[in-house]
């Protein structure tokens, strides 16, 4: 959801700018051009006026300074004029010294023309007919205090621009952050989902999402029902091929083959492997059905019971240790951490002399568990052996050595990491590392 607003507003931001900036600048460019056009209607008119000031006199052609603009008179004052008719040339005092740019050709100089004390100059060149004599008037007006208006406004204009880009990004992110926020509580909830933590989403969202939250939720519903019906078949499965292999297993026992050592022998071994294979398969295949949503393992209400019973079968003399972080939950079903920590308790118990501990932490990458005992422990080179089911290092031993096989296949299923040590307390560890969410 953040990519998506940080591409929004990304997106957003370069659209005002290149939009905040065309517009920008034409409009100062058609408002600065119309000011012009404004500022040439008046030199066109002071330029009239001035061709109006001339007029005959007693030594001939002069120029009535009375109906001159006192602006004229004032040294420097930004308004300045130059006539030419025929040999006489005037030039108004507030030139003092100064030259006028004189235009190439007639009408409003398209660029700017230095004038005195540093001025830019907008400049007008006009002719006309006085007392049949060509008269050229040239007027100019400086137009440095326009320009610092103008740059004084853009310097207020980009400060409003930025002050508005922040304000409609802020209000972008606040109307964003509200139409995304259904399917950032969405995301969350399959989230929760994955972590076992519901069973469905919540039918109340947003019209546009309803078909969407609808269909997980009735494929959700509908994944149960047939891992349900999956989980009743296999239990089916398992139940009818009991009852026969347990005749075949009574004939392989039967006297009249003791006559046929190895045909005995050979039977009563196939048997055990298909009742062993069988057994593995249908444990997988209900493992690996067992993804459905809601499924949590509550440590604290569940550990306690455990170990109590464990103490109680093997025995009062056992000082059984557990060591987790209150109020942890795992993302599996309870049956089968039972199953794995059981087996896992069972074989740790089977071997230990006074001490047995059993630890679960949550990690960065997800559930580390550990069972220890003072007992022999396993050399390294024989390690291996313990993951084949039906293997046992000490026949002496009571149990039937399935224990850490099927251990072993339950971590493989949940895509774990399983590992035989020696522990802290002089005896066998077995460390397993579990992901924290379910695949």
């Amino acid at each position: 959801m953040k990519s998506i607003q940080r591409r929004l507003s990304l997106g957003l931001i370069s659209v005002l700018l290149i939009a905040g900036l065309v517009v920008g600048q034409v409009s100062l460019w058609l408002f600065e051009n119309g000011l012009q056009r404004y500022l040439e209607s008046g030199l066109q008119n002071d330029s009239e006026n001035l061709l109006l000031a001339l007029s005959r006199g007693p030594q001939g052609l002069q120029l009535d300074e009375r109906r001159l603009s006192p602006a004229y008179h004032r040294p420097f004052s930004g308004h300045y004029f130059d006539i030419q008719f025929g040999d006489i040339h005037w030039r108004s005092r507030s030139l003092w010294d100064a030259q006028l740019p004189q235009p190439g050709q007639p009408g409003l100089d398209a660029d700017l023309q230095p004038g005195p004390e540093g001025q830019m100059l907008l400049v007008l060149r006009s002719d006309y007919q006085r007392f049949g004599q060509a008269v050229s008037i040239t007027v100019a007006q400086d137009y440095t205090p326009i320009r610092e208006s103008f740059q004084q406004v853009r310097r207020i204009g980009l400060g409003v621009g930025v002050l508005a880009l922040a304000v409609i990004l802020l209000l972008q992110r606040l109307t964003v952050s509200r139409a995304l926020r259904p399917l950032e509580t969405a995301r969350k909830q399959i989230a929760q989902l994955q972590s076992g933590q519901r069973s469905k989403l919540d039918a109340l969202v947003p019209l546009e999402l309803e078909p969407l939250v609808t269909q997980i939720n009735h494929l959700l519903a509908h994944t149960e029902d047939n891992l349900k019906r999956s989980r009743n078949a296999l239990g089916n499965l398992g139940h009818a091929l009991k009852t026969p292999l347990a005749v075949l297993f009574s004939l392989a026992k039967d006297r009249r083959l003791d006559a046929y050592p190895q045909i005995q022998e050979t039977l009563r071994d196939q048997l055990e492997y298909i009742q062993q294979r069988m057994s593995r398969e249908l444990n997988r295949a209900r493992l690996a059905g067992d993804t459905l949503p809601g499924a949590q393992f509550d440590v604290d209400a569940e550990l306690p019971g455990l170990m109590a019973t464990l103490g109680m079968i093997h025995g009062e003399h056992l000082e059984l240790r557990l060591n987790t972080t209150p109020g942890l939950h795992m993302p599996w079903d309870r049956e089968d951490m039972l199953e794995l920590l059981g087996n896992l308790l069972d074989n740790a118990c089977k071997w230990a002399d006074a001490q047995v501990e059993l630890s679960i932490h949550q990690t960065t990458s997800g559930f580390e568990i550990e069972v220890q005992d003072d007992g022999p422990g396993i050399p390294e080179a024989e390690r291996d052996q313990v993951f084949s089911r039906g293997t046992r290092l000490d026949e002496q031993t009571s149990g039937h050595g399935l224990g850490l096989g099927i251990v072993r296949d339950i971590v493989d299923v949940w895509g774990g990491d399983m590992q035989l040590e020696t522990g802290a307390l002089g005896g066998l560890s077995v460390v397993i590392k579990l992901p924290g969410r379910r695949n």
